[in-house]
């Protein structure tokens, strides 16, 4: 029985890199390297021409993200090629916006010629495993995003709370105005804007303006409001 070979194209700027997945392929019959970019945009022209069945794709190529942009790209018209992302960056910014991009698997450029063998053969079979970095990756932005929604909650509770004239004066304080500016512009005394700011933060239950400022333009709140 004809053992079915798996098309391979490579995308990488480093001719060093991309001659030593050459030769880890070249060991194994049912590889053939059809192709390398040495580019993002060279990976999606040679990924249109030769529909090959998986792509290793370098994410930092002609720009630092350019193997994420090319593996959308290849994923909207293509979304029969397997891509993996092969590459030096672990942080969970390039993880989530590769994934984002439908991308099969995710390897650091230290794995070993067996991992890259094994994810290559996982990936055409559509059996690639969520690995331990990037399980870690999901578990802490789910914590992160849960922490986030019950501040959001908790903050649109107490913002509800405030008076319109406090809700005017965190608007302000929020778009960088200082105290003397705020009772200038809103034509009261300062001591009154003072009054104002140490009821906020009361409700707040936070002992300064700054962090305050820092809660609410984390979450976008004053952004969100007016797009309502």
């Amino acid at each position: 029985m004809t053992q079915l070979q798996m098309r391979i194209l490579i995308a990488d700027d480093m001719e060093a890199h991309i001659r030593r997945l050459e030769r880890t392929f070249s060991g194994h019959k049912d590889f053939e390297c059809i192709a390398r970019a040495s580019s993002g945009n060279e990976a999606v022209t040679l990924a249109a021409q030769h529909q090959p069945d998986v792509i290793l794709m370098d994410i930092e190529m002609e720009s630092q993200y350019a193997g994420i942009h090319a593996a959308k790209q290849i994923h909207e018209k293509h979304p029969h090629i397997k891509i993996i992302v092969l590459t030096v960056h672990k942080d969970e910014n390039f993880i989530f916006a590769a994934f984002q991009t439908g991308i099969t698997d995710y390897l650091l450029k230290n794995a070993s010629d067996v991992e890259v063998i094994e994810a290559v053969r996982a990936a055409f079979k559509n059996e690639s495993p969520i690995r331990p970095m990037i399980a870690e990756k999901i578990r802490e932005e789910f914590v992160r995003v849960k922490k986030a929604e019950a501040s959001l909650l908790n903050i649109i509770q107490i913002i509800s709370e405030l008076t319109p004239s406090e809700l005017q004066v965190l608007r302000l304080l929020c778009e960088g105005k200082k105290r003397k500016q705020i009772a200038e512009e809103r034509c009261v005394e300062y001591e009154t804007i003072k009054k104002q700011i140490n009821s906020i933060l009361k409700k707040f239950q936070m002992p300064d303006a700054a962090k305050v400022i820092q809660t609410i333009n984390d979450l976008r709140i004053f952004e969100v409001m007016r797009k309502l």
